[in-house]
């Protein structure tokens, strides 16, 4: 699985809160199933729900999530562009530490798919990037302002090789 990682080194490059403290964010890839469909391929999808952590926030949500939907458009725009998809997959829960912070859990639903190919006698593994039906990003460094406050710098989300 290649999401959480990505998704994990996307969120800390792109919040300054995040870079100085890495050790604040936790992902957990939870209720997994592997579905394959019993053809002649051994290709398979890995489904999850995925947990992000990050505890003692002080900073703005907003630059957690802005960053976060920039991703999912890259790697799972489905939770964007499908109807119910985007009522269900994207959740998040906050609980108030104090008046300075937050511990906030946001859960995913993702899928990722492995292609599996045979090549003689052995077998390839490959992660297919997600079909792109919308324009993807056409900048390649992102910059999040409220008003004149910085929240959240990233680079565009590189699809996997």
């Amino acid at each position: 699985m290649y999401k959480p990682n990505s998704l994990k080194e996307h969120l800390i490059t792109a919040n300054p809160d995040l870079r100085q403290n890495p050790d604040k964010l936790l992902i957990f890839a939870d209720q997994g199933n592997v579905v394959a469909t019993g053809t002649a391929s051994l290709s398979y999808e890995y489904r999850y729900k995925l947990n992000i952590i990050i505890t003692d926030y002080s900073g703005d949500p907003d630059a957690i999530m802005v960053p976060l939907l920039a991703w999912i458009a890259l790697h799972q725009n489905d939770l964007l562009n499908n109807a119910e998809l985007r009522r269900t997959g994207i959740g998040f829960d906050v609980d108030f530490n104090n008046h300075e912070t937050i511990d906030l859990s946001l859960k995913l639903d993702l899928t990722e798919r492995v292609i599996v190919k045979r090549d003689g006698g052995r077998l390839n593994i490959s992660h297919p990037p997600e079909s792109q039906p919308t324009p993807n990003y056409s900048d390649g460094f992102w910059i999040l302002y409220q008003g004149e406050s910085l929240l959240a710098e990233w680079h565009t989300p590189a699809q996997p090789a």
